[in-house]
Parts: C-alpha cells; sequence; structure tokens
C-alpha cells in the first residue's frame, strides 16, 4: 500500500515534469500543491527514524505519542501524561520496565488487558492501546484530569465529602462494579488510590492489575491493600479460599467509609494489628455520619460474606435513594463499522474524525481484521478509540453552564487568605496512602 507522502510527492514530480516540457504554456508557473493532512505529516515525521529514536531514547515519544510529565508511579510503573499526535487528545500512558517483571507479574498483566478490553463502561478508565517495545511495556488509557478520590478527599477543608457528594460518586463507582462482575470480572484492588475522576467530575474505576477472571469459585491469593482486605482473607483455617465478589463488595464498605469519614474503619500500626482489628470487626462511626449513610456502611462490612448486602441491594438503598447510575455502554461499538451508515452514532462521528485526519479506509479495516488477534495493540485502532471516546462523551455530557461572574482579586485574596487559616486551625491527621501487595498466603 502506498502512503499518502508517497502519492503527494509522486503528484509534486509529474507535476513539475510537465511544466518543464519545452513549449508548455505554464513552463513558468508553479502549480498548486494540495496541503499534507495530518496523518500524512505524521508518516513524513516517522520516516526519520533517527529523530525519531533520539525521542523515544530521551522518553519524549512513544508510537504516536509525545510524552510529557509524570502523573504518578506504581509498583511496578510509571504514569506519564501523553498527548496523542493526531488528534491533540490528552492520555495516561502506563509504562513497565520488562527487565523488573516477573513471571507472575506479566501474567498480571495479561489479566489487565483482558479485564479492560471486557468492559465498557462511563465510569471505567478506558483503555486505548498497548505498545511494546524490547525493553518497555506502554499501556496508553484514558486521561483522568480531575486526580484520583484519595487526593480529593485529603484536600477538602474538613478532609472528608459530603453526603451528597459522596453518594453522587458511590452510585458511579457501585454500578461500575457491578457492570464488573456482570462480566464476570472481579477487581480485587478497590480503594480511594484507584478512583480517578473525569475533567467533568465522573468517578471512574481504574488499575486492574490485580483483576481476575471469576464466577462463583473460590481464590487463594491474597492481593490488593490490607486496609481494604476482607476478613475471610485473613483467617488462618481458611481451606477453601474465598469468593472475589464478595472480596469487592467488602472493599466498598471501607471505600464509603473512607469518603464521608477520611479515616479507615480498621487501622493499626502494622498488618499483624491490623488483620486482629479486621477479623474482630469493630469500628466507630462518627455521629456526623447519618443513619441512612451508617446502615449501608453496616450493611456492608458484615464478617459473613454470603450475609453482605449485594451491590443490586445496595442500588435501592433508603441512603442512595434518588442517586444516578450511569448506564452500560454497547461492547459492540469498540469496533468500527464499515458501511456507508453506521447504525451506531458514536461509531459514525467516530470515523468521520479519522478521515478529517486523512486516514485511509483501508487502514481503518485493518482494526477490524487485527482486531481479533493482536487486540489494542495497533495504532489504528488507537486512534479509532480514541475519537470514539470523543465522540461518546460529547454526546453524554450535559450542556455547559453558564459560570459566575469573577470575583475581584482583593475579594478572592482576601477568602483565599482566611480559608488557608481555617485550614491550618481544623486539619486533622490524614491517613496515608494504601500499596497494594500481592502474596499466596492460603
Amino acid at each position: 500500500m502506498v502512503d499518502g507522502t508517497e502519492q503527494v510527492s509522486r503528484q509534486t514530480s509529474n507535476s513539475v515534469s510537465l511544466a518543464s516540457r519545452p513549449g508548455s504554456v505554464s513552463s513558468n508557473i508553479t502549480p498548486p500543491t494540495q496541503p499534507l493532512t495530518p496523518w500524512q505529516r505524521l508518516q513524513q515525521e516517522l520516516n526519520d527514524p533517527e529523530k525519531v529514536l533520539k525521542e523515544v531514547t530521551l522518553g519524549k515519544r512513544i508510537g504516536h505519542y509525545r510524552l510529557k510529565g509524570n502523573l504518578g508511579t506504581g509498583n511496578f510503573s510509571v504514569v506519564k501524561l501523553g498527548i496523542h499526535i493526531l488528534t491533540k487528545e490528552k492520555v495516561a500512558v502506563k509504562m513497565l520496565d520488562k527487565g523488573k517483571l516477573d513471571h507472575k507479574t506479566q501474567k498480571l498483566l495479561s489479566r489487565e488487558i483482558e479485564a479492560m478490553e471486557e468492559v465498557h463502561h462511563p465510569s471505567i478508565l478506558r483503555l486505548y492501546e498497548v505498545i511494546e517495545t524490547l525493553s518497555t511495556q506502554y499501556f496508553v488509557m484514558e486521561y483522568a484530569a480531575g486526580g484520583e478520590l484519595y487526593a480529593k478527599v485529603s484536600s477538602k477543608e474538613k478532609a472528608r465529602l459530603e453526603e451528597d457528594e459522596a453518594k453522587t460518586y458511590f452510585a458511579q463507582i457501585i454500578d461500575a462494579i457491578e457492570h464488573l462482575h456482570s462480566r464476570n470480572i472481579c477487581h480485587r484492588d478497590i480503594k480511594a488510590e484507584n478512583i480517578f475522576f473525569s475533567g467533568s467530575g465522573r468517578a471512574k474505576v481504574g488499575d486492574f492489575g490485580f483483576s481476575i477472571r471469576c464466577r462463583d469459585e473460590t481464590l487463594d491469593t491474597f492481593c490488593g491493600s490490607p486496609p481494604y482486605a476482607a476478613p475471610e482473607l485473613f483467617k488462618d483455617d481458611q481451606q477453601i479460599g474465598y469468593i472475589g465478589t464478595y472480596v469487592d463488595i467488602w472493599a466498598l464498605g471501607v471505600l464509603l467509609y473512607f469518603m464521608l469519614t477520611g479515616g479507615m474503619p480498621f487501622r493499626a500500626e502494622n498488618v499483624s494489628k491490623l488483620k486482629k482489628c479486621i477479623l474482630e470487626g469493630t469500628y466507630i462511626i462518627p455521629p456526623y455520619i447519618s443513619e441512612s449513610a451508617a446502615s449501608l456502611i453496616r450493611a456492608i462490612l458484615i464478617e459473613d460474606p454470603e450475609k453482605r448486602i449485594s451491590i443490586a441491594d445496595m442500588k435501592v438503598h433508603p441512603w442512595l435513594e434518588g442517586a444516578k447510575f450511569p448506564e452500560s455502554l454497547p461492547l459492540s461499538s469498540l469496533q468500527p463499522e464499515l458501511v456507508d451508515e453506521p447504525s451506531d452514532v458514536d461509531d459514525k462521528e467516530a470515523q468521520l474524525m479519522l478521515s478529517n485526519l486523512g486516514i485511509p479506509k483501508d487502514l481503518l479495516g485493518s482494526v477490524l481484521e487485527r482486531g481479533a488477534k493482536n487486540g489494542p495493540r495497533n495504532a489504528i485502532t488507537g486512534t479509532y478509540r480514541i475519537s470514539l471516546h470523543k465522540a461518546t462523551h460529547k454526546r453524554l455530557s450535559p450542556p455547559a453552564q453558564p459560570q459566575a461572574p469573577a470575583q475581584s482579586s482583593l475579594d478572592g485574596k482576601k477568602k483565599k487568605g482566611k480559608s488557608k487559616k481555617d485550614k491550618s486551625s481544623k486539619k486533622k491527621k490524614f491517613p496515608g496512602r494504601s500499596r497494594s501487595k500481592i502474596c499466596s498466603i492460603m
């Protein structure tokens, strides 16, 4: 297949040779050239391997993405902000040094890709593309411009969320987890550090590194963050393992407690003492928590896994009355429908975006041809999914609200100064970040 750059060069060469023939009327006229499309410009850029290799070596680029500053670090990874060169959309690029990955970790990464490919929900972070080099594996994912839940709670003046705000986020989170469970996937690492927010403020479940495909079968590997671990994970006489969905539900209870109090229901200075606290099952609910919210926490944090409230019953609990639950998105829309009039409106819009970028229709066809075998390991797949997400976000986003008039700078400074003073006098000690672990204990 001849790419667009070669076609433009050939057309220009032919025009010049015709114009330079003796007796040609237009021999002194420079023929107009068509401007290159974004896709053709990118192909031209990639034709300079020395420059591309230098950018990759310096950590400034990978594939069709420019890499910017660090967004965070995980157990096995560094996450950087990326800019997709064609669409100019921001993405999160998770980078993993393959030399540091043992067989168990590589297996977890495969599961993470499988899990993210199986789900399509407004409150679950999306996977766009996977890129692999000899030394590094890159996961290109949806960028959560609003940061993470842990930071959101810790930044509040009272170091906790108001119940109305927490109710909105918790409804979105449990709906996402219910979607996972309906696909027979358990997350196994639900915590405030793995809940993110889009630029519009929607809660997003992320980090599927410990996720696993499960139904009702028992699991026997301890993984996740100890403060969020269910009691059945710590029982020494437990020979039959645990059910993944029950463990996720327990973690949701700890998460709700954290959102409403800014603290953990079970606290200790080391894992051994923490284990004792969780097995004893005693915790204090502060008096400022409403009775309705407290009853939901108690219904989740029950020692017997089978007696814990289900997500379906959580959704009709009095505390969540009036909460809005997002709808799952059709999985079929992850692949383009290559017909004249696609039936899916977002697919149609995404294909139009790719056409405007100058991406040939036959290259878009490669998304379908290679999809079953390579999944997200394709640059055109990544571009299509970014465009599709942009189209879906545009359709689902509420219309922009008029902004309130700006205050004078003097008023702003006075209020800011007062707020800082109040914060310093009222700020309480905030729990440290939770680190996830994996080790066989059963």
